[in-house]
């Protein structure tokens, strides 16, 4: 039995150095230099090509590199296979601070100051006075981050496909509640997983629900968002301004609209960076595990896809 490392778009030298020291007899291949695809049963994942996973006729276990699994295709796995995420604690807090700065500088006015610094203008305004905040996605880092923005003074709400409950959070659910849950809203973060239903969710008519100051946060995944429509609502005064940190095509092209857009903050795919040491002992668990036949931690629910 082998592990197969298949991360493309990054050096992964410090990686596999860490896995090969806390694995010291576990045979591991990295991608594309691995001869003997039929004796790989665990596949450590990141935007791993399409023709990979009909190659691997022996895969137990696929493992992501990310919080997220919404680039391994499911629908297409061996029957049984299992699929697991990594879940770092420290995240949940990045994720909330990293929101609720944003929400702050966004009611404080600081784009707009940082534009008259710019032209010398000694123009003082009131904050905003909007502190209804709603947060698309309540698993993990959509809790740590409605319950962040409640324990700041914002009114949040909740939406989640299925009914959950929240001290202090108005839950809302399904398709029925998203309108109301949209409604009126001051900011809105979206934590949602990818997946077929999710696609393009953060588009003209729900941002037609939204209050006309609204700041849109998103920090899941580029293709939630549909760009255009949210151009069209920025330039039509129908959403206040936009931070992204995520998008269709990373890095973000250099010609891209956001860049210069004086409504939209870009950062670079930071809002939570996960902790290599916290990865490689969660990967490297769930590897004994594979090998052992012990359950496998942090396990996603393949029919759902999250």
């Amino acid at each position: 039995m082998s592990v197969l490392v298949c991360i493309t778009g990054r050096n992964n030298e410090k990686l596999m150095a860490k896995l090969q020291d806390a694995l010291p007899d576990v045979e591991l291949k990295l991608w594309p230099h691995c001869d003997d695809l039929e004796s790989v049963k665990f596949v450590l994942a990141w935007k791993a090509p399409q023709e990979l996973w009909q190659k691997l006729p022996n895969l137990k276990v696929v493992q992501s590199f990310g919080a997220g699994v919404d680039g391994i295709p499911m629908s297409i796995l061996p029957s049984g296979t299992v699929v697991a995420r990594i879940i770092d604690p420290q995240l949940s807090d990045d994720m909330a601070e990293y929101v609720l700065s944003h929400a702050l500088a966004h009611k404080l006015r600081h784009q707009n100051y940082c534009a008259e610094q710019a032209k010398k203008n000694w123009k003082p305004r009131r904050a905003r006075k909007g502190v209804t905040a709603g947060v698309l996605g309540l698993g993990e880092l959509g809790k740590a981050v409605a319950q962040r923005l409640s324990d700041n003074g914002f009114t949040v709400r909740g939406w989640s496909r299925s009914a959950k409950q929240l001290d202090d959070i108005a839950c809302y659910y399904g398709e029925a509640q998203l309108a109301s849950f949209a409604s009126g809203l001051d900011y809105l973060v979206c934590l949602l997983p990818l997946t077929d239903s999710t696609h393009g969710v953060l588009n003209r008519q729900l941002f037609q629900n939204v209050s006309n100051d609204c700041l849109l946060i998103n920090v899941a995944r580029g293709q939630h968002l549909n760009e255009q429509d949210l151009i069209d609502a920025l330039n039509e005064q129908e959403l206040g301004g936009a931070v992204l940190d995520v998008f269709t095509t990373e890095p973000l092209p250099e010609k891209h609209v956001f860049w210069s857009h004086p409504k939209v903050t870009v950062t670079p795919h930071i809002a939570a960076v996960t902790n290599l040491d916290t990865v490689v002992a969660q990967i490297a668990g769930n590897i004994r595990a594979c090998f052992t036949g012990a359950p496998i931690k942090n396990g996603v629910d393949v029919t759902q896809g999250y």
